[in-house]
């Protein structure tokens, strides 16, 4: 009985031992990677490298063949790794024992005077075992730039134009603090990075284009460059007020501009003068009970261009409000809606609304809309719409409404529009309906910084001359 027990024994043991030893190939083998994302937040000022490593870790209690981990750039990526002691951007068959783990270390090398370097330089590596693939991110900063990560402004700060901004994660200006951005600067933001404004945001753009301040997504490179809801977009709270924006562009954004509640003084919480919006996916302008007030201002190619509801107090004078369907954006809302009212809990919530449109274009193609200016009122708040001298493309003129010197359905003639290209020229051609047709606004430039009579303006944000 007892050499029967010591057989038993030995075969167990023998038994677990060559388990130990074997390798498992089942898709449902464990490993853990010590980290999901390297992010190198470095700024260079030259040529420099720095590195960052991470483990992978066989959590099974036999040994296991990682297939392959493979820097999925190549030779040619801004990154070089070492796994386990073997350099290259590929090592393959790394076996791990039972419990054990491997270091890979990656080093990324920077020169930030190269004129075609993106701001984030970006790669991945690739840990492929047993059919199972896992994937580690890398993200290095590249150009010289100023980088802002999760970054709260508390004290009066003002930017100048002598590096790019870069925006990752959020950029939130805190209330009673404001945020000054001067001529010539460039705002690139992460596609997670939303600007938060809960105190004041001043943009003093100049009508030349190298002078204009710009806010974009951060991708440069063909095709993401044209993307819309490239970046979540700005959003002026509650507590937010006195921002101006002067010569700005804000292009690319899945919410461009958002504002919410009055103003808390007696100024608009929001003005645009000279302000091109363009080519948010979702809305350009979306304002919520807001406070605008918008001079010679482009809002082009968004999947809801003004979209004012729930009241507000708003003058929009000498706009283009135009949308065309492409590749990007189906246009299917209208241009303009403006109600009183958001529904709520099946029951419309109401506010007082005050809004003129003063030598406004609101034009779109292509779509399947036929009225793009829209206009609702709910309940008995005041309501008070004015549309003074302009141009629409509407079946069934708004009621509610009061209208003067409105020309209906009569294509504008914009300059050059070429939705294949991706190219939108929103000035006026000879001929055009829209030419003289304006009343004195005491608007004496147009978008491009260009004067403009004492009367007869031409509606829209540019005149023709």
């Amino acid at each position: 009985m007892r050499v029967l027990s010591l057989i038993l024994l030995s075969a167990s043991l023998l038994f677990f031992a060559c388990r130990k030893d074997s390798f498992i190939t089942s898709a449902d083998a464990r490993i853990s990677i010590t980290a999901d994302t390297l992010k190198y937040d470095t700024v260079f000022s030259s040529t420099g490298s720095t590195y960052r490593s991470f483990k992978i870790i066989n959590l099974n209690n036999q040994k296991l063949r990682i297939s392959s981990v493979k820097l999925m750039g190549g030779s040619a990526s801004a990154y070089k790794i070492n796994t386990d002691g073997h350099p290259g951007p590929e090592l393959t068959n790394l076996e791990l024992e039972a419990n054990d783990s491997a270091y890979v270390f990656v080093t990324v090398t920077i020169d930030p005077n190269v004129a075609n370097l993106p701001f984030i330089v970006r790669d991945s590596i690739q840990v492929t075992f047993n059919g199972n693939k896992k994937w580690v991110q890398l993200e290095a900063f590249g150009q010289n730039a100023h980088f802002f990560r999760n970054r709260n402004i508390s004290a009066n700060e003002t930017w100048n134009n002598d590096l790019p901004y870069v925006i990752l994660g959020s950029l939130t200006v805190s209330p009673n603090t404001t945020l000054t951005i001067n001529k010539g600067c460039r705002i690139y933001m992460h596609a997670d990075a939303p600007l938060l404004i809960n105190g004041t945001l001043q943009v003093n753009g100049l009508k030349d284009t190298a002078d204009r301040v710009y806010f974009r997504g951060d991708r440069l490179d063909d095709p993401y460059r044209d993307f819309p809801a490239a970046w979540p977009g700005i959003y002026f709270s509650s507590s937010s007020k006195d921002n101006i924006f002067q010569y700005a562009v804000v292009r690319n954004a899945y919410q461009a501009i958002v504002v919410a509640d009055p103003a808390v003084n007696a100024n608009p919480k929001l003005t645009l003068n000279e302000t091109v919006i363009d080519n948010a996916y979702d809305a350009g302008i979306l304002a919520v009970n807001g406070s605008v007030r918008a001079r010679n201002c482009l809002i082009s190619n968004c999947g809801k261009n003004l979209y004012l509801v729930k009241g507000g107090d708003y003058q929009f004078t000498h706009c283009t409000v135009a949308t065309y369907s492409s590749s990007f954006i189906d246009h299917k809302e209208p241009v303009l809606l403006l109600t009183n009212y958001v529904t709520q809990n099946n029951a419309a919530v109401t506010a007082d609304l005050s809004a003129t449109f003063r030598n406004c274009i609101f034009w779109g193609e292509g779509g399947l809309v036929d009225n793009e200016v829209v206009v609702i009122k709910s309940g008995s708040t005041a309501f008070n719409v004015n549309f003074d001298a302009g141009l629409w493309k509407v079946a069934a003129a708004p009621v509610n409404v009061t209208t003067s010197g409105i020309i209906n359905n009569q294509t504008p003639l914009f300059d050059s529009i070429n939705t294949s290209r991706n190219f939108y020229d929103f000035r006026l051609k000879t001929g055009s309906p829209a030419l003289e047709k304006g009343v004195n606004a005491s608007v004496t430039t147009d978008l491009d910084g260009k004067s403009r009579p004492v009367g007869l303006p031409d509606l829209g944000c540019f005149e023709k001359h």
